[in-house]
This record gives structure tokens, C-alpha cells and sequence, in this order.
């Protein structure tokens, strides 16, 4: 996806609200389910994760991968399929 594609995305996901929040159990199967079920339905999706600092960012970095999907923009922790 080129720089064009990426900035569309950004637009259009300031708008949006998290479908999906990680939570204290973290990146468990019924989660990964749910946010397969969200991008399956919706190009770009929101995901909120709560925890701290340190471990919002590692959970950052397994996401991705396990969903063959990639972040448009950390900040909002935006995903895209």
C-alpha cells in the first residue's frame, strides 16, 4: 500500500470508533476472533487497547502478524485487512 492509500485511510478513520478493546487478558483467541469478524465486514477498524505503556506496545507488535493485517497509524491504533 502506497503513501496515497495510507493517507486516504487516515481520513476516513478519524471518524471511527474502537469495535474492539484488548483488555486486561489481553490477545486471546475470542478476541482475535472478533477483530477477523471486524475486518472481514469493514476495511479499516479501530482497536483500543488498555494497559500500560510498555505492554500496550508489545501487544501492538503481536497483533499484526497474526492477523496478516497492518497498522495505518499507531497513534489511533488503527488496523487495516
Amino acid at each position: 500500500m502506497n503513501s496515497a492509500d495510507k493517507k486516504k485511510l487516515r481520513a476516513q478513520a478519524h471518524s471511527l470508533k474502537p469495535v474492539i478493546m484488548i483488555g486486561q487478558s489481553g490477545l486471546t483467541a475470542a478476541v482475535l476472533a472478533e477483530i477477523e469478524l471486524a475486518l472481514n465486514s469493514h476495511e479499516l477498524i479501530k482497536v483500543r487497547i488498555r494497559a500500560e505503556r510498555e505492554d500496550r506496545s508489545a501487544r501492538k507488535s503481536a497483533l499484526t502478524p497474526e492477523l496478516n493485517s497492518f497498522r495505518v497509524l499507531d497513534k489511533l491504533r488503527l488496523f487495516t485487512d
